[in-house]
């Protein structure tokens, strides 16, 4: 584990301690990086060890799919940070079949484990410190693909709908306790994973590789308009936003 150092950005998040899964590259990097600025002390983890992770925060590899890496990292989170105030779950991703029924059961149980059932199990372990200190924030991040429901992606997108029905849910259970609880969702944003699962879907269909339709906004995100949105959110500024679904896509995905 790397010694914590607070960053020199505005902040208004000094004295915060804030755990991020998923936070050695894109998005997760940005986050990081945005809340260590912020003067948050910050713990990351990724499957394995990597040098990607932003200066200033502490990494514990941990396979968030598992009850076991959550435990190893709500036992990290205890010993490198003393408790959690901020809890961001990021890790997540896909790869895109040629149609639904050639998706393997296997891989329908690991896209709920991945990205469901790991924010589940790491909020069951994390909420109970929340409820008695009476304060904290949770961000689920999800995606943008949801409501579009790609048929390539029906595997992903099925557990990100279940987790943004949990987020909300679990917003309305923590309300009377003071801690909040709070949806990302980002649409169409230059990272490498994203980037690699768009090619990978060209590839099973030629057209969507030609499907260049423009952002309304006029450009692909970057990992720091989300990492805008969740710092925005787990900071006092949000203090009456709890529940609630931030789309950021550039007006791309229509919802409603």
């Amino acid at each position: 584990m790397t010694t914590i150092e607070n960053g020199s950005g505005t902040q208004e998040l000094k004295g915060k301690r804030a755990l991020v899964t998923g936070g050695s590259r894109g998005i997760g990097e940005a986050i990081v990086r945005q809340l260590l600025d912020a003067g948050a002390e910050v713990l990351t983890t990724a499957r394995s060890a990597t040098s990607t992770v932003p200066e200033g925060a502490a990494f514990v590899a941990a396979d968030v799919r598992t009850r076991a890496g959550a435990e190893t990292l709500a036992a990290a989170a205890q010993e490198v940070l003393g408790g959690v105030d901020i809890l961001v779950h990021n890790a997540g991703g896909a790869r895109p079949y040629e149609s639904t029924s050639a998706i393997p059961d296997e891989e329908w149980q690991d896209q709920l484990d991945l990205n469901y059932l790991a924010s589940v199990r790491l909020d069951s372990l994390l909420v109970p410190g929340m409820r008695e200190r009476r304060s904290g924030v949770i961000v689920h991040i999800s995606s943008a693909a949801v409501p579009a429901t790609p048929p390539p992606f029906l595997h992903y997108t099925a557990a990100k709908a279940a987790l943004e029905n949990y987020s909300r849910g679990l917003a309305l259970e923590l309300a009377p306790s003071g801690v909040r609880v709070n949806t990302v969702t980002p649409g169409r944003t230059a990272t490498p994973g994203g980037e690699l699962t768009r090619e990978q879907w060209a590839r099973l269909d030629p057209a969507q590789g030609e499907n260049n339709s423009p952002v309304p906004l006029g450009r692909e995100g970057q990992p720091d308009d989300i990492a805008d949105a969740v710092v925005f959110l787990v900071s006092d500024r949000a203090s009456w936003v709890t529940g609630s679904n931030l789309v950021v896509d550039g007006g791309e995905f229509p919802r409603g």
